[in-house]
């Protein structure tokens, strides 16, 4: 009976020391959601800052945004690029993804260009059948994201060039309504939609005084462009972030749950079984005394 116990003293001990590392990674994954919703928010006054000089720029009657590519060397490529995880406990955070992207460019799978971040994104994609171009590794904190970011620039602009590709997808898991979920989302970067170019030529400036570019106005719009590239791209990353430490908490909370409930089993059962003992040691002892 005594085993009994031990074992189950073991098991309770276990438990308790998976609980402390459950609820350490739940307070490691609140955090980071914390930082990568805060860094999307003050991104938000820079693109407005970009935005501005767009519109300085497309006042201007001679500037045109254009695709700075060599002739296509091929039909139509699209580029993609995937934001996904590099750790696990994130449930169906890159399943969910993979399968978007494969639906979302079912027509075009012959003629795709990826790029991958995360190598669990990259082995679902794999497995989907898709081949890859290169994969980047998932930023560990908010100050690595200008890093991937700015490679993942360097990696598009060049296709886009030297004529590998034509048109420019990002895909990624942003937030949701529902507490710890997440949703998939796509969007084109290039080229620039007519619409969108459109309106940014149709705002009207904020004052009387019509804005002037400084320097030469190509360059000047060629380098705010570049900045808009890098805010989506960022925007994008830092939600893709945010969703999969929601993930990894929401999986936490079940976890610790769960762990809670079979605890107090655990703990129901290893006093139910002392008790036993007890009582079996004190119907022994009477039982020597009267005999």
């Amino acid at each position: 009976m005594s085993d009994g116990v031990d074992t189950l003293q073991h098991r309770i001990d276990g438990a308790v020391d998976l609980q402390t590392v459950v609820r350490t990674m739940k307070a490691l994954s609140a955090g980071n959601i914390g930082q990568y919703e805060k860094a999307v928010t003050a991104l938000a006054a820079y693109d407005q800052t970009v935005e501005l000089g767009l519109i300085a720029c497309l006042h201007q009657p001679d500037l045109q945004i254009t695709m700075a590519a060599r002739q296509q060397k091929h039909k139509q490529v699209t580029g993609v690029i995937v934001f996904g995880s590099d750790q696990g406990l994130v449930g169906q955070f890159n399943d969910l993804l993979a399968e978007f992207v494969q639906e979302s460019l079912k027509d075009e799978l012959s003629n795709i260009h990826i790029w991958a971040v995360g190598e669990r994104m990259a082995d679902q994609l794999e497995e989907a059948g898709l081949s890859l171009s290169e994969t980047f590794n998932v930023p560990n904190s908010i100050h690595g994201i200008t890093a991937l970011v700015e490679q993942l620039l360097i990696a598009s602009e060049s296709a886009c060039f030297e004529g590998d590709i034509n048109q420019l997808y990002i895909f990624h898991n942003g937030a949701s309504a529902k507490i710890g979920g997440y949703q998939t989302l796509s969007r084109r970067l290039l080229p620039f939609d007519e619409l969108w170019q459109h309106k940014l030529r149709s705002t009207p400036w904020q004052t009387n005084n019509l804005p002037e570019t400084l320097g030469n106005p190509q360059q000047t719009l060629q380098a705010l462009i570049r900045e808009y590239l890098f805010v989506s791209l960022f925007r994008a990353c830092a939600e893709s972030l945010a969703s999969e430490n929601g993930s990894r908490l929401a999986t936490m909370q079940r976890a610790e749950k769960n762990i809670g409930d079979m605890l107090d089993e655990l703990t129901q059962t290893y006093h139910q079984l002392r008790q036993e003992n007890i009582d079996t040691e004190l119907f022994d002892l009477i039982a020597g005394f009267t005999s």
